[in-house]
């Protein structure tokens, strides 16, 4: 038996059936206490005795399921796989990657030669194995990346998290002698960033004390700290207002890592960000940039900017409109157009290497990747070559070298196994590095594109991955997938848990590319924003609707899955339009909209949603937060949700506090909640092998029996 079902059979309470009145239920008005607010507790004893009998009625039913064991064997053996694509990044001269199988549960941080990493076995030399460090010092260490002093990047920031959450514990590491530096830097878990100044110098952004982390728990305060200064002795650069998200530093190298520009980022909003540059001699001069731009890298000078919003014309350029890349000088507050994507286009990320800009771009959700190379510095004049890489493809870009033109980028599409090129930037060539072997068998499918259109007569795209057999009689048991903020673009990938545990099975599954995300530029993503955001909810109706009217599912047959953000969606779809859908996978979601701004990191997500505490805000956000959405006398289609309690970025309590409600209007539902891993769930391989048999089963239970 699992071990939390261990312990929840020692000392469980079981709440099913005990259903409460009405004026017991949450309400939208704010004076009436929330009956279910003890469930935010997130540690307590009540809470966690809550989670356990939840957790061993729900394993009860989906971990008994026949089905159950032969999932969670087949994904745990695509999970430990020894042939997956170790992705790397650069260190130095040399590749890194974290490596994670069933000997190394919590991961090996690991380097290689590129001449060894291309071959079919290469050398990897242990930096760091986590799992040995946690069993020595009895902790449940993640790696979550690390920050190196460039061009050697001997020296290392590691960032290490306790049971997967966002907060981290930073210590200096020394990559050549693979070792903890004795007496190096070292701060104390919290959600932090820090970077080198130079070998003896960082610049950091923690919690310094009271009045230094935001309403979301975020560093206020940017910080100078030498080698061997006590924390008491930094020296403040910058502190940020206590309505800002955060304040965070930002350090540019040239090719040969020498610092270009030290930059201090100021977060009004998890949109709006106010950039000021700190020159040499200590002054802070504002940056002429507009609120809405993303920094994605320096090039000759020149900081890479993806605009968000029209940018009005200056003396130093003649304007952009939203949604272009652009090269901006901060010396003289000139810039120059890079590339200005159609209306069926978006970029969706940018790399810079030592003398080149890649770009991976959108056209209808069809990926390619463009190599810019920059004219005269001030003469504008940029080109472009499209690298040779597959048609029809989810092109990512995975890791780019600004000491060289060497960059890593990944193809894959839902039936096509994932592929990693090894790009010459300069010269705009690719070769193919790597390949993953099929994990399912996918012969038996094809892909399609669709447009559905919403209830504004907006025309919404989505990939249906179907048997090619299927039969247009409403029978096939189908999936549908949806995220719809933050302008995340969401793209055809190769998803091997659900080509093996789902598609093999004759069940369809549907990826919707509703408003809210990226998948147009910013307009797609403004179009949903704060008191639009029923926008993003009638998209997914509409696809539905369109799937159900091409007779490819009905509504018996149809569910949904969506996680985070994918959470509001999922909760007020089966909220909204109960008769679409029966079956519904809602993990890690906010839930309580009308709350979400007090928990965990949500005030800096405001900018998405609106804030709740405002009226007038409230009033459009009351109209679709699940949490007070349920009525008793609905027949909802019956959820799993499900979370993890160190999720410290979208706090447990929402999902929580959701079951209850369902509970004590005796409606169906089922809980279960993971107990590390945080937001991302997947801390582990037999964890995530696990989370996904428990998905399958239920969807199966409810879609294909």
């Amino acid at each position: 038996m699992h071990p939390i079902l261990l312990a929840a059979a020692a000392a469980a309470v079981l709440f099913a059936g005990a259903a409460v009145s009405a004026p017991n239920l949450p309400s939208i008005d704010p004076a009436i206490p929330d009956p279910f607010a003890w469930l935010e507790d997130i540690h307590a004893p009540r809470a966690l005795d809550w989670v356990n009998g939840q957790n061993m009625r729900t394993a009860g039913r989906l971990e008994a399921d026949p089905r159950y064991e032969t999932f969670r064997k087949q994904a745990l053996a695509i999970f430990t796989a020894q042939d997956r694509i170790p992705f790397p990044s650069f260190l130095g001269e040399r590749l890194d990657n974290v490596w994670q199988d069933g000997d190394h549960v919590k991961g090996l941080w690991r380097a290689a030669t590129p001449v060894s990493y291309a071959t079919a076995a290469p050398a990897w030399e242990t930096l760091l194995d986590l799992d040995a460090l946690s069993k020595a010092e009895g902790r449940n260490w993640l790696f979550k990346g690390a920050a190196c002093l460039p061009p050697s990047d001997r020296l290392c920031l590691v960032r290490l998290s306790d049971g997967g959450g966002d907060a981290v514990e930073i210590r200096e590491f020394d990559t050549v002698a693979k070792a903890f530096v004795v007496g190096g830097f070292h701060f104390a878990v919290g959600k932090q960033d820090a970077d080198w100044l130079n070998a003896d110098t960082l610049l950091v952004a923690r919690d310094w004390g009271p009045g230094t982390l935001s309403k979301s728990g975020y560093p206020l305060v940017v910080k100078r700290l030498r080698r061997g200064e006590p924390l008491e002795a930094a020296v403040e650069i910058y502190r940020g207002a206590p309505s800002d998200v955060r304040a965070f530093a930002r350090i540019l190298r040239s090719a040969d890592g020498a610092v270009g520009r030290v930059l201090i980022g100021r977060n009004e909003s998890f949109f709006q960000t106010r950039w000021f540059d700190l020159s040499h001699q200590g002054a802070m001069k504002p940056l002429g940039l507009p609120g809405k731009v993303d920094l994605h890298g320096y090039l000759a000078g020149r900081l890479i900017l993806g605009v968000n919003e029209d940018w009005a014309a200056t003396a130093g350029h003649a304007g952009f409109k939203a949604g272009a890349l652009v090269a901006y000088d901060p010396v003289t507050d000139g810039a120059e157009l890079i590339v200005q994507p159609t209306a069926n286009q978006t970029i969706d990320a940018v790399s810079v290497t030592s003398s080149r800009v890649l770009v991976s771009l959108l056209d209808d959700v069809s990926g390619a990747v463009d190599v810019y190379a920059p004219g005269k510095l001030g003469q504008g004049g940029w080109t472009h070559r499209r690298l040779a890489l597959p048609a029809g493809s989810a092109l990512a870009l995975r890791a780019a070298d600004h000491a060289s033109d060497t960059a890593y980028v990944v193809s894959e599409s839902f039936l096509e196994p994932t592929a990693l090129w090894r790009v010459d930037a300069a010269d705009a060539a690719v070769t193919l590095v790597k390949r993953l072997g099929a994990r399912f068998d996918g012969s038996g499918d094809v892909v399609e594109q669709h447009f559905a259109v919403s209830a504004d007569g907006t025309r919404i795209p989505y990939f249906l991955v179907r048997p090619r057999t299927m039969r247009a009689d409403g029978a096939t048991p189908t999936v549908m997938f949806g995220y719809g903020g933050f302008q995340i673009s969401e793209t055809p990938s190769y998803r091997p848990e659900v080509g093996k545990l789902w598609l093999e099975r004759g069940g369809a599954y549907v990826l919707a590319n509703i408003r809210g995300g990226g998948e147009y530029g910013p307009a797609w993503h403004e179009a949903a924003l704060r008191e639009n955001r029923q926008r993003a909810f009638d998209d997914f109706a509409a696809v539905a609707r369109d799937l159900i009217a091409r007779k490819v599912t009905s509504p018996r047959r149809l569910g949904i899955y969506g996680r985070s953000n994918g959470g509001v969606l999922t909760s007020v779809s089966i909220t909204q339009h109960p008769e679409l859908f029966n079956a519904a996978v809602i993990e890690s979601p906010l839930i309580d909209m009308l709350r979400y701004s007090h928990l965990s990191a949500g005030a800096s997500w405001i900018g998405e949603y609106g804030d709740p505490d405002v009226p007038a805000d409230r009033a459009f956000i009351a109209k679709y937060s699940a949490y007070t959405q349920l009525r008793p006398d609905v027949k909802y289609p019956e959820p799993y949700i499900t979370t993890n309690t160190e999720d410290d970025r979208v706090h447990p309590g929402h999902p929580r506090k959701f079951a209850a409600e369902l509970e004590a209007l005796g409606l169906p539902y089922l809980y279960y909640e993971n107990t590390f891993g945080g937001h991302a769930n997947d801390a582990d391989p037999e964890l995530n092998a696990r989370r996904w048999a428990r998905h399958y089963v239920y969807l199966a239970q409810k879609l294909a029996d």
